[in-house]
């Protein structure tokens, strides 16, 4: 039996993150994740696949949108749409049926505006006030049809440097840095890989951490999702999150922050 997977939404402007949890593969719930206090609250629970790599949460925490697929086709949602929520529950203000899993999901301009990832005309199932959608924004392209068409703008939005291609194509590597504290560099290896380990999705990361100045390299292939928040390094691996600090011989006062694992499936009400 697998670990749960574990993905997290980090909001730029305020100290708060979503955490995507998934385990068994058609079980997804969200939590929020208090940055300041380390305190976790379940949102709600789902019955499908939620797809990380497409979603996002606004600047200031209060709005998350997300891709979502039930597999239900002949449904009002079609079996996959992209939903606006408000932050960490799943109950939706707007609902964009999809239909099939190309594209999809969105990314958030500001607090108020977003990017939808639909191409060609596209109808609310309904619709909200509180935010609205952009219709002159065009992020980078290039990317591809998939988790990479939002995945790679949030990255680079998020003060990640794209480095290079590795691989070919159906084993793709595409490399991300960002710049720690104490001179280190935290190296994001974005895997797009038809027939993955098992456990793993077609997209996957993994991690390193290395310095340049003095040749040193941490890899650290089990960290699925890692950010910086600032001046710690948090990480998930193995279905848990992690924080330690960083000094110039590596990671210092490593702890854990929740063991998503013991979470299990429950139904639960948005309070809206």
């Amino acid at each position: 039996m697998f670990a749960a997977r574990v993905h997290v939404l980090m909001a730029r402007e305020a100290r708060v993150g979503v955490v995507i949890r998934r385990g068994p593969s058609k079980k997804v719930c969200t939590v929020l994740w208090n940055r300041r206090t380390d305190e976790f609250q379940v949102g709600q629970w789902l019955n499908g696949r939620i797809y990380e790599r497409r979603s996002d949460l606004s600047p200031d925490g209060k709005f998350l949108i997300y891709f979502a697929m039930n597999g239900r086709w002949d449904s009002e949602t079609t079996g996959s749409w992209t939903a606006i929520s408000q932050a960490p529950y799943l109950k939706a203000i707007a609902l964009f049926p999809k239909g099939d899993c190309w594209n999809g999901g969105g990314l958030f301009l500001d607090n108020t505006s977003y990017w939808l990832n639909h191409y060609g005309e596209t109808s609310a199932l309904w619709n909200t006030h509180e935010v609205r959608q952009s219709q002159e924004f065009s992020p980078p392209t290039g990317y591809g049809w998939e988790c990479p068409s939002v995945y790679y703008p949030r990255l680079l939005r998020d003060g990640w440097t794209y480095i290079e291609e590795r691989g070919f194509r159906g084993a793709r590597i595409d490399v991300f840095e960002k710049p720690l504290r104490e001179g280190w560099i935290l190296r994001k290896l974005a895997h797009s890989q038809a027939g993955a380990p098992q456990g793993k999705a077609v997209y996957w990361d993994e991690h390193e951490l290395l310095r340049p100045q003095t040749d040193k390299l941490i890899e650290c292939p089990g960290w699925e999702w890692a950010e910086l928040d600032r001046t710690r390094v948090v990480w998930a691996t193995e279905g848990k999150l992690f924080t330690a600090r960083l000094r110039t011989s590596g990671l210092v006062d490593e702890r854990e922050l929740f063991d998503f694992n013991k979470l299990s499936y429950e139904r639960l009400k948005a309070p809206y």
